[in-house]
């Protein structure tokens, strides 16, 4: 099946939406393809404001249906006590009420932009979903992450180089409860790891210290701004580390 040949079949669709790579190539396409589409954007203490900034950007430019849904993740104890299988929770939270407010709206079918290059394994969010009845078009497509960058790249897609972003919420040790605080001070500084140049880099929480995940190939640029990274990220955490094995989410 092609993405042509899945929306001629769903004319009309909800799509969860996050402004990233998958997600915005998807709105793109069913708009390209005559698809009655409006996407939901769920926004929560999980996700960085340039998210949200990114989603309403890509959305205005493509002339899309937007519509934001406000989510207080923080007031659900089982995603707050951050277990093994906290996506699983987490993922149930926000696709209902994706699929809540897709229904007021008359739209019975909810897609997300899960790719045929994302594995789906024992993934705790991939069983919400499946449980949700929530279609991926892409990866019942075959589509892989590459290949969705160069079609994006092609249709003029700001969002085509844009790195892979899990939520803030990954950043906190399994186990460790998670609060408004650990994801704002997480978020700024992130923040501010972006503003000096960094690309595709982590912030993670190790008890009450930061440690540093960022691709080889800017590891002199940590060296570069050692200083700055050391007084600016001491205003939230008792300590700066730098992880030098390969980072994974």
């Amino acid at each position: 099946m092609t993405l042509k040949e899945f929306f001629k079949a769903y004319p009309k669709v909800a799509l969860a939406y996050s402004g990233g790579v998958d997600s915005s190539w998807l709105l793109y396409a069913a708009m390209k393809y005559g698809t009655r589409v409006r996407a939901y954007y769920v926004k929560s203490a999980f996700q960085p404001e340039f998210e949200w900034e990114d989603a309403c950007r890509l959305a205005k430019e493509l002339g899309a249906d937007l519509k934001i849904l406000e989510l207080d993740i923080l007031m659900y104890s089982e995603v707050t006590a951050n277990p093994d299988n906290r996506c699983y929770y987490c993922k149930g939270r926000i696709f209902g009420e994706i699929q809540r407010a897709a229904a007021e709206d008359g739209f019975s079918l909810v897609i997300d932009g899960t790719n045929a290059s994302d594995d789906a394994g024992d993934r705790p969010g991939m069983k919400a979903l499946q449980e949700m009845a929530v279609r991926s078009p892409l990866r019942e497509c075959g589509l892989e992450k590459e290949e969705i960058r160069k079609l994006s790249r092609e249709a003029g897609l700001f969002t085509w180089n844009k790195p892979a972003y899990a939520c803030l919420a990954t950043r906190i040790p399994t186990g460790s409860q998670i609060t408004a605080e650990k994801l704002r001070k997480t978020e700024k500084a992130e923040k501010l790891l972006f503003s000096m140049g960094f690309q595709d880099f982590r912030v993670r929480m190790l008890g009450e210290t930061a440690r540093l995940q960022v691709q080889e190939s800017q590891l002199s640029l940590v060296m570069e701004h050692r200083q700055k990274l050391l007084e600016e990220l001491k205003k939230y955490y008792s300590g700066v580390l730098l992880d030098l094995e390969v980072r994974s989410e």
